[in-house]
């Protein structure tokens, strides 16, 4: 590590979205800074590769969700980014048939009927699971569990019913075009990163706080830590001295879930001018599954996962992962054309080293977590990242925010404006 950046006022630890709005904010007001990535790259749980010539696949973050408020909207509106406003679909196809018009809209209401329940519970104070409040005898119930382990990346037993009341949700899910993870990357591109640089440990028992990384040692006044719950949680960044325990139980009660991506690849379009292009499989006792189909045109197929069933589903394996998709795909679109894939990518966000799962999910009985997580320590440790977001948690944006948010309080401390009332726990 250059010398240069041994003694800086602020380091900023995690290189994805939340990392990505503290550094730019640092830059703007002025203040020396570095910006620290154990990963070969930036971006976080954002990240596009090409599967083909000009067919971008996003492996992580795919939607800008509540666009109108969404930062990234904008950010891809001036790059020339380009996103398709249709949304979630909830067309159903049950293995053998199309739901008809009967069924999606009995689909449609107890969907709304049973996220509404949710809702309610929150308002009147109640901190328990989606599924002790929602239906579990319906034949819709499997749908909603999956959509639920899709949206916070557990299953409704693991979510408190408080996520689902403070999101903020205009439904205006877009997805982009040239990828949500290059567009982060697009962004970010002119901020000086260390990547390859994983911080050990943080001493911050003295007036200065030293950073240990894989690279040797850094000094800084404040320090914004802007990496996941898995990485917390996992004590892969040791604190001296320790975090107080009610960060400690913050952080557990915000573990992460996982949430997997399966892509097959075809070798054009094999599917003729006339195929569906979203459609959820239920069949049978076979989990749901989510399917996009040809997506902007690209010769790909995208299935979805999550909670505890990807999880098992990742251990299971690569190939494990890839015939299920085709199995589901040959429901919709027949075997002779699912058996035409070349080649599949699939995604494996608990096995991330540098991340260990998808997102977070405040555990029932802890739906308050988040604001715990985003409070700082003594005024020199500040928390960022989608954990600390109470109504975007799980996403990009809300990431963003947050990062530019901790980098505020930074820069208010460092001019000895106290940005938060103390708690205990924090060194003296």
């Amino acid at each position: 590590m250059g010398a240069h950046l041994s003694e800086v006022e602020v380091a900023v630890i995690g290189a994805g979205a939340a990392g990505i709005g503290a550094a730019r904010t640092l830059r703007e007001r002025g203040v020396s800074f570095v910006l620290l990535e154990a990963s070969h790259r930036i971006g976080g749980r954002g990240y596009t590769e090409l599967v083909g010539q000009g067919q971008p696949f996003d492996l992580g973050c795919h939607w800008l969700h509540s666009a109108s408020l969404n930062p990234f909207t904008r950010i891809a509106d001036q790059l020339g980014f380009e996103y398709d406003r249709s949304g979630f679909s909830r067309r159903l196809h049950f293995g053998d048939r199309w739901a008809n018009e009967a069924e999606q809209q009995d689909y449609s209401d107890f969907f709304d009927r049973n996220f509404a329940a949710a809702h309610r519970a929150a308002a009147e104070g109640r901190d328990v699971a989606v599924a002790e409040v929602t239906e579990r005898e319906s034949r819709w119930t499997p749908m909603l569990d999956y959509v639920v382990s899709l949206m916070y990346s557990v299953n409704s037993d693991q979510v408190s019913v408080h996520d689902v009341h403070n999101y903020n949700d205009t439904d205006e899910n877009w997805r982009v075009k040239q990828g949500y993870g290059a567009l982060i990357a697009r962004f970010a591109a002119d901020l000086p990163v260390e990547l390859n640089c994983a911080v050990k440990r943080i001493d911050w028992s003295g007036r200065s706080i030293t950073i240990e990384t894989v690279n040797g040692s850094i000094t800084a006044r404040k320090v914004i830590i802007a990496v996941s719950t898995g990485i917390l949680g996992g004590g892969d960044i040791r604190f001296e001295p320790a975090l107080p325990a009610w960060k400690q139980e913050a952080i557990a009660a915000l573990a992460l879930g996982n949430h997997n991506r399966i892509c097959l690849v075809f070798d054009g379009n094999v599917f003729g001018d006339d195929y569906p292009e979203s459609a959820t499989v239920m069949a049978g006792e076979s989990e749901p599954m989510g399917l996009r189909i040809r997506p902007f045109g690209y010769d790909y197929v995208v299935g979805v996962t999550g909670g505890r069933f990807a999880d098992w589903l990742e251990r299971a394996g690569v190939e494990a992962s890839a015939d299920l998709l085709k199995e589901q795909l040959a429901k919709v679109v027949g075997w002779p054309a699912a058996n035409k894939a070349v080649r599949h990518v699939v995604t494996a966000w608990r096995g991330d080293p540098w991340i260990k799962g998808a997102y977070s999910a405040a555990q029932p009985g802890h739906g308050l977590a988040r604001g715990t997580l985003a409070e700082p320590l003594d005024d020199r440790l500040f928390f960022a990242g989608e954990a600390t977001s109470i109504a975007f948690y799980a996403t990009a944006h809300g990431a963003y925010l947050t990062g530019i948010a901790a980098a505020g309080r930074a820069v208010a401390a460092l001019s000895g404006a106290s940005s938060w009332p103390s708690r205990a726990g924090a060194p003296t």
